[in-house]
């Protein structure tokens, strides 16, 4: 029985879709460890992606970049790189350490990754993506999947993304793609502008379900709500959420029991709070820092009377020396009784 599996069953349910359903997508400086362990909380089933790491990171660096917490089942590693023996190398270590998926980055944009040959600039090397993918293939089972977009710069043409993908999973075996609805602009814009002035072209992402049915096929982009990620569902195998599971976490809560079909009844607010209690306490004798962790957590109460008054509290205390669970508890008290067991 796989991690993932063993996850999805201990929340009781045997899985009935695959974990590439609905994901978070991975984000730098939010989706570490201590966001992820509280994503998981929120929601049994939906899989969870690391911060992208680069495989000269993992290779050469002296911190562990490939530690997360056994509770975060199902949860992906991604990668950044080029080079196919470092990447496997890397899926290699990331497989013995049980995570349960491994995706190449070829969708983000900023120049620091360009100057590595990484990320949305292999769209224009899809022989060298094929490469990293059957390397990594060749030393796991685990799935190997890719994060593109659908263009890049002038390079934005249907058939573009179509050779692309044609050309990975063929000749790389790759038949797990997550597509960004907007092209990259490589030169000109930032790696914000680029997540929002790109325009987004889903039907695009749909079309290509149609002309290659066998691949697993999953869309990002501009998904704000499960509503929205429902209608997706209707056309493609899964849906990403990225700024938004981030900024509003409580829509997680819903995610098992309208996506995965899950009867048992979502937590409360108040017992996802209470639940981060005993993993917080731990961090804190291991020499974590109250804010690194509350700090995923501001965004609980969102649009709720009180949020603003949580996270100015928070804000303003989780920084202090010592400050420990009695800094959310307070934080709590500024949240009426019926929204936080809402």
């Amino acid at each position: 029985m796989t991690n993932a599996v063993k996850t999805q069953a201990s929340h009781g349910l045997k899985p009935n879709y695959p974990m590439q359903r609905f994901s978070v997508a991975p984000m730098l400086d939010w989706t570490d460890r201590h966001c992820r362990y509280f994503h998981r909380l929120l929601s049994g089933h939906t899989l969870l992606f690391t911060e992208m790491v680069t495989t000269g990171a993992i290779i050469h660096g002296k911190a562990d970049y490939l530690a997360y917490n056994e509770q975060e089942h199902p949860v992906a590693l991604q990668l950044g790189g080029s080079d196919p023996t470092d990447l496997a190398t890397c899926a290699k270590l990331a497989a013995e350490r049980g995570y349960d998926e491994i995706n190449l980055n070829v969708g983000c944009p900023s120049d620091r990754v360009q100057n590595g040959r990484f990320g949305a600039c292999l769209m224009a090397e899809p022989e060298l993506v094929a490469q990293c993918v059957a390397a990594m293939r060749e030393v796991t089972d685990v799935p190997i999947t890719v994060k593109t977009r659908i263009g890049i710069d002038e390079q934005d043409s249907y058939e573009f993304l179509t050779d692309f993908v044609g050309t990975v999973s063929e000749k790389g075996g790759c038949d797990m793609f997550t597509i960004h609805a907007r092209k990259a602009w490589l030169k000109g814009l930032s790696p914000k502008e680029n997540r929002d002035i790109p325009p987004l072209d889903y039907p695009r992402v749909y079309q290509l379900k149609q002309d290659f049915p066998h691949l697993t096929l999953a869309i990002n982009g501009g998904v704000k709500s499960l509503e929205e990620a429902e209608q997706h569902l209707e056309h493609l195998d899964g849906v990403m959420i990225g700024r938004q599971a981030y900024q509003s976490p409580f829509m997680l809560a819903d995610v098992d029991q309208r996506l995965f079909g899950v009867t048992t009844p979502r937590m409360t607010r108040r017992q996802a709070v209470e639940a981060m209690f005993p993993y917080i306490e731990k961090q804190l004798t291991q020499g974590a820092q109250l804010n690194h962790i509350s700090r995923h957590m501001l965004g609980l109460f969102q649009n709720m009377p009180g949020a603003r008054q949580w996270r100015r509290y928070i804000s303003e205390n989780a920084h202090k020396p010592g400050a420990g669970i009695e800094v959310l508890t307070t934080a709590m008290s500024h949240i009426p009784e019926q929204w936080l067991d809402a």
